[in-house]
């Protein structure tokens, strides 16, 4: 492809992307598809001589399109959101282009400068206080992971990295069991082990960690010889929201010494609007804290930011410095990759500069604020239906209900899920409460109405009682 050709599929692919974005509201959010047929209709052999873009964009368009699960679509109701705002895609064209490779500050100084300062704007948008420093991951499991590998490090004296952990003392981390599922494979890779991630009570209307029952626990494994190590809260767990009161956390794990880790991926981003700050009141005191841009704040995946009050804990655990990764004549620069677990890193700050600067944050405080105000008053509806129920109340805009009928309960709501993602008007998930089988719902989407919110009520009423 030589530089006109260039420019002109350029010019056809950001063309392509305005009018899927107008689209999106004509196509089911899920497609039907058997699975296999995507790959069937996909030549078996690569091709040996080069082929036309025009063939290849029609294939593209006739066989890739048709088979994806729209996540930028209005009435994508399921998972949490991964937006996009237009503004970030842009950005993203423009890394692309560019195709740095960020490690360093050397291999792209604007990038390392351009993360420091993006960072700290959303430390002072959060109300984080001074004493945090950040990085851009690429997404929580990475920062988990990372924030994981830290406090095993910092209670074996420094010594897992080089010794290993066979010898040691059992490593042992606490957490409740409304932690996403990326907790526990982080607990895997850093070999601490599965066992050794302690699950603790939940208790309450938003299911937090009964810090009684933290503290006695960690008693316990220190007279049985174990090294406790740290503490994964949540505030806004995927399953219902689950929110720990991280104050209370967070003075557990100062009085043991503990290192604390507060996984706020979703909800994080809701922390911009102050009337919300309350659902993790005492972060100021946790050791890392994560939430992702991409998923509520609109930056294009993958843009997941770790604040850390010692960078230089975290530095210690991670940084290798071999000769050719060494900036001479440079004191006092960042290194981000020596943050990361990956030592390749991607430009992701100038998707959240570029967003920032054009929605600012009043403009993405009144998207979060009406999707809240849209859920909260969906549950409302639901509540008054005589044949559903409320399982969890809204927490921010998320909550989870159920449909009364059938003999199976269980079985009927899980068909009610599919018979929804089946038609393709809007996209939900289901979960488990108490182990019994709810239907989570969670307005995000970017560009969602009150509109589409009240199309989901429609909708989940029509089909249930089609069942029914």
């Amino acid at each position: 492809m030589n530089n006109d050709e260039f420019r002109a599929w350029s010019r056809r692919a950001a063309d392509w992307g305005a009018d899927y974005r107008d689209t999106l509201r004509e196509r089911p959010v899920r497609p039907e598809l058997s699975p296999g047929a995507i790959f069937r209709s996909i030549e078996a052999s690569p091709p040996e001589t080069a082929e036309p873009m025009d063939r290849i964009f029609a294939d593209f368009e006739q066989k890739i399109v048709p088979g994806m699960t729209h996540w930028q679509h209005p009435r994508f109701f399921a998972y949490f959101p991964a937006n996009a705002a237009p503004v970030s895609v842009v950005a993203e064209y423009l890394v692309s282009a560019m195709a740095a490779q960020c490690m360093l500050w050397q291999t792209s100084p604007a990038a390392t400068e351009l993360e420091t300062r993006t960072v700290d704007w959303m430390r002072q948008a959060l109300g984080l206080p001074d004493g945090f420093s950040g990085v851009i991951q690429d997404s929580a499991s990475s920062a988990t992971l990372a924030a994981v590998l830290t406090m095993r490090e910092r209670a074996l004296d420094w010594q897992g990295n080089r010794r290993g952990l066979a010898g040691q003392a059992r490593v042992r981390v606490y957490s409740s069991d409304q932690v996403h599922t990326s907790i526990d494979r982080a607990i895997w890779v850093a070999g601490i082990g599965e066992e050794n991630l302690v699950r603790i009570p939940v208790a309450g209307r938003f299911r937090a960690m009964d810090t009684a029952a933290l503290e006695s626990a960690i008693i316990a494994d220190r007279k049985a010889g174990m090294l406790p190590a740290g503490i994964i809260a949540c505030v806004g767990g995927t399953s219902t929201g689950g929110t720990d009161d991280i104050a209370a956390v967070a003075a557990v794990a100062k009085r043991h010494g503990l290192y604390l880790h507060v996984d706020a991926a979703w909800a994080g981003s809701a922390m911009i609007c102050p009337e919300y700050r309350h659902f993790w009141s005492g972060v100021e005191e946790a050791d890392s804290v994560v939430f992702n841009p991409h998923k509520w704040l609109g930056a294009q995946f993958d843009c997941s930011i770790q604040f850390i009050r010692q960078p230089e804990d975290l530095v210690r655990t991670l940084a290798i410095k071999p000769e050719f990764l060494k900036t001479h004549g440079h004191d006092g620069i960042i290194n981000y990759s020596e943050w990361t677990v990956p030592l390749g890193r991607r430009f992701r700050a100038l998707k959240l500069w570029f967003l920032l600067r054009a929605h600012g944050l009043e403009g993405l405080r009144t998207m979060i604020r009406n999707h809240v105000t849209w859920s909260e008053g969906l549950a409302a509806r639901l509540a008054r239906e005589a044949d559903f129920e409320i399982v969890t109340e809204p927490m921010l805009s998320l909550f989870s209900f159920r449909h009364r009928a059938g003999a199976d309960p269980d079985e009927h709501n899980l068909r009610l899920v599919n018979a929804i993602n089946d038609d393709g008007r809007i996209y939900l998930t289901q979960t488990r409460v108490d182990g019994r089988v709810a239907i989570r719902f969670q307005a995000g989407q970017f560009e969602a109405t009150a509109a589409d919110v009240d199309a989901a009520f429609d909708v989940v009423t029509e089909i249930a009682r089609g069942l029914a």
